[in-house]
């Protein structure tokens, strides 16, 4: 008998293969979250049967907080801020909501996250702005949908003008390298139906309300005119969805849902009409700010409560006054929230009393555009907000009815703030709706 023969170097032998067969198991199995339920709300509708011309899809936005842009300071009450403890969670929630199309914002790692999207049965794309690290992402069933198409809007360069120079024409106030991504979507049960899905991450700055609206209008424009382009797509339904980046009072949302602006609008877009360094480089030689509102406090307490290294704008910079976005708007196709539209339906049939909304914490009136939004989309230590939605660009010859969504949760559910091991692998929180589409 050699010496490897030996009971005591089997036992050796033995212990190496079961300590790698434990690894490569381990390796296959996910690990166990514990996510929070969320519930599905059912909302009853008008008519029980789809249409015949027409069909029902269940649709997804979320933005997943990319890796690259994650800071401790900015999160201090998470407990999941490194990838590998984020990522799993991430892939969970998507799988567990099984939706047919995905719209997904601030996209990273993409080595890990479309083998996962692959292996659930998804085909997508993929767009960023010019040296981001990060992008927008819409994947769909490929067993459902087979790709018809794609644009992406650079905001940057979008014009809102007719007159002037092109930096007139263009009339922005800042260079954002935003982008919004479009992409036309064939259903493989009947390829003279399909849907146009626009997803986009719009700018962050809390004050620069005016880009952020000028951004939602071209969003608008452009898949409007990417659909059209096509007669085949011109009956198709129109999606937005994404992290919009404003709250249902803000002047875009008016502007998108009912091409109004109120007295209240006009003053939160005024001290946006600013011209930032990125557009204007001679702004730098001369870095005056343009403090926020007295009432809101200095840089000293939120550097993002002020707008600085701007100047105030000037007539050849283009930039829209409230009347001329009303009339930019106004020449748009009205846009309409999933949610809202879904809620206030099912607040009118169950009274809703255990779905959380945006409306009764605002004083809103119950009729006004954006009373049934969730009352959280964000949930962080710092910032608490609506910045997320589905929208569907309204048409004489479409019929909308929402049939279900994920419900929204309340704030004490999200606490500490996310993202959190238990709650969400996200500051934001996945949004999901059924809609059933009829064409006439």
């Amino acid at each position: 008998m050699s010496d490897w023969e030996l009971p005591e170097h089997i036992s050796i032998i033995e212990k190496r293969k079961a300590k790698k067969l434990l690894l490569a198991q381990q390796q296959n199995v996910k690990p166990v979250t514990q996510l929070l339920e969320r519930p599905w709300v059912s909302i009853p509708e008008e008519s029980r049967d789809t249409p015949a011309n027409g069909f029902s899809t269940k649709i997804m936005t979320w933005n997943l907080l990319a890796q690259c842009l994650v800071r401790r300071e900015l999160f201090p009450t998470s407990d999941c801020l490194k990838a590998a403890q984020r990522g799993h969670l991430i892939h969970e929630e998507i799988e567990r909501q099984n939706a047919d199309i995905l719209c997904l914002q601030e996209v990273d790692r993409l080595e890990k996250l479309c083998p996962m999207l692959e292996k659930a049965g998804y085909a997508h794309r993929f767009a960023c702005g010019p040296f981001k690290k990060h992008g927008c992402l819409i994947a769909y069933k490929s067993s459902m949908y087979s790709y018809a198409g794609d644009m992406t809007v650079f905001y940057d360069d979008q014009e809102v003008g007719s007159e002037g120079p092109d930096s007139q024409r263009i009339g922005k106030s800042f260079r954002t390298k935003n982008i919004g991504f479009i992409v036309a979507l064939q259903r493989l049960d009947d390829p003279s139906k399909g849907i146009v899905v626009a997803t986009t991450h719009l700018f962050w700055h809390p004050r620069y309300t005016y880009e952020r609206t000028r951004q939602a209008g071209c969003l608008v424009r452009e898949a409007t005119a990417f659909k059209m382009a096509d007669p085949s797509r011109h009956t198709w339904p129109t999606i937005l969805a994404g992290d919009f980046n404003f709250a249902p009072l803000d002047p875009a949302y008016s502007l998108l849902t009912a091409s109004t602006l109120l007295p209240d609008h006009e003053t939160l877009l005024r001290p946006s009409y600013v011209v930032h360094t990125s557009v204007d480089p001679t702004v730098a030689a001369s870095p005056a700010q343009v403090a926020a509102d007295a009432e809101e406090g200095g840089e000293e307490q939120d550097p993002d409560r002020v707008i600085k290294n701007a100047r105030s704008t000037k007539p050849e910079d283009g930039l829209l006054d409230p009347a001329s976005l009303v009339s930019f708007f106004s020449d748009l196709p009205r846009a309409r929230s999933v949610y809202d539209l879904g809620l206030s339906r099912y607040f009118s049939i169950e009274k809703g009393r255990d779905v959380p909304i945006f409306g009764p914490g605002h004083s809103m009136d119950p009729s006004q555009p954006g009373f049934h939004e969730p009352a959280y989309t964000s949930y962080t230590h710092y910032w608490k907000s609506v910045l997320d939605y589905i929208f569907v660009l309204t048409s004489d010859t479409l019929t909308v009815q929402v049939t279900g969504i994920l419900s929204p949760l309340p704030g004490d559910k999200l606490e500490p703030g996310l993202p959190q091991k238990k709650i969400c692998g996200s500051d934001h929180l996945p949004m999901v709706a059924e809609i059933n589409f009829e064409m006439s």
